[in-house]
């Protein structure tokens, strides 16, 4: 085994299953993305260290991170952003330390979990509570923080507000959870599944609204439902018609809408009035954390019941049940998340 200056090897004990590894599968395609390891959603411990690392040593439980966290370079330094000057949520790097027989295999997200080990920089890792349970923290490697973070840092929802969360899989449902936790006073679930609805209750959803329902634009839905539109909206799908519809669901004057659903396929349009009006459009990658500073912090919040982990696991599956695990996410079947539990070299005392 090669061991990197500045890198871990770290053992993967779970990950779950994330919509952006089925985007970059059947949608993205990028002719130079493959062959690959997918997988950026998970937890492990640290099983040796390279030359240079000072801040991990083996037995340590840490979460491995699509965005790195140097603490050193223009974007780390600047309080207004999570996102680094090197790597961050590339789909497939070229930058890898998989090979399979002599040839390079790309490192997805520079993480690839979807693997009994995997080989990371030390500012790409976050070191967690060594209490903490890998099979339930290691979803806070995506999708939890990605939802949770977009609500609270990103949109800065306030107590009282009203707001509008678009898309109800494993992300919606964690920014349903983040604005619950800001204070939010109503808190609207839009999806044309109805079989999400009960479970959005359970991360705080006041309200649900079908599109397929209405023979209108779900904005005005929102807007007659809102005298006016919601304070705050968050597009968890990855649409650019969905983001419309967020950003034309919000209040003028001083309405929100975040775009937290990955996607690069198309252009997103508006008419220019809609932010004349005074409505902010922005952004969100992986919910405005600092990663080696924000993801501990949540699994901490997720130890004292701040944070709900749990209640999106919808499967346990094995490594080798991967292919049918990434078939139920591909057919919706499920409102969250699938998730998937490595149970590989690990003893259960590590777990």
């Amino acid at each position: 085994v090669i061991v990197y200056k500045m890198h871990n090897i770290v053992i993967i004990v779970a990950t779950g299953v994330c919509h952006t590894d089925l985007y970059h599968l059947f949608e993205g395609m990028h002719k130079d993305g493959f062959p690959s390891v997918l997988g950026h959603e998970g937890a492990g411990i640290v099983e040796s260290v390279g030359p240079g690392v000072t801040e991990f040593q083996p037995g340590d439980k840490v979460i491995p991170l699509f965005i790195s966290q140097c603490r050193e370079c223009r974007f780390c330094k600047n309080p207004k952003t999570n996102q680094a000057s090197g790597r961050h949520a590339m789909m497939a790097s070229a930058d890898s330390r998989f090979t399979c027989k002599g040839k390079k295999v790309l490192q997805f997200m520079g993480t690839s979990t979807f693997s009994q080990y995997t080989v990371m920089n030390q500012i790409a890792i976050a070191k967690i509570d060594p209490t903490a349970p890998l099979d339930k923290v290691c979803l806070l490697g995506c999708g939890i923080c990605t939802g949770f973070g977009a609500a609270v840092n990103t949109a800065k929802v306030e107590p009282g507000s009203t707001c509008a969360v678009f898309g109800l899989g494993a992300v919606g449902l964690a920014a349903v959870m983040g604005c619950k936790s800001a204070g939010a006073k109503r808190i609207f679930a839009v999806d044309i599944n109805p079989d999400k609805f009960e479970k959005a209750k359970v991360f705080g959803a006041t309200d649900f609204v079908n599109p397929k329902d209405h023979d209108k634009p779900i904005s005005q839905v929102l807007a007659e439902m809102t005298n006016g539109g919601v304070d705050y909206s968050l597009e968890c799908v990855g649409n650019v018609t969905v983001m419309r519809s967020a950003l034309e669901s919000c209040v003028k004057g001083w309405g929100v809408s975040v775009l937290v659903g990955w996607t690069d396929l198309y252009d997103v349009a508006t008419r220019p009035i809609q932010l004349i009006a005074g409505r902010t459009w922005k952004g969100s990658l992986f919910g405005g954390f600092k990663s080696k500073d924000g993801v501990p912090q949540m699994v901490k919040a997720y130890l004292d019941k701040k944070v709900k982990l749990d209640e999106f696991i919808t499967h346990n599956m094995t490594l080798g049940q991967v292919n049918d695990a990434i078939e139920l996410m591909k057919h919706g079947k499920w409102a969250m998340k699938t998730f998937f539990f490595l149970l590989l070299t690990v003893s259960d005392g590590f777990k």
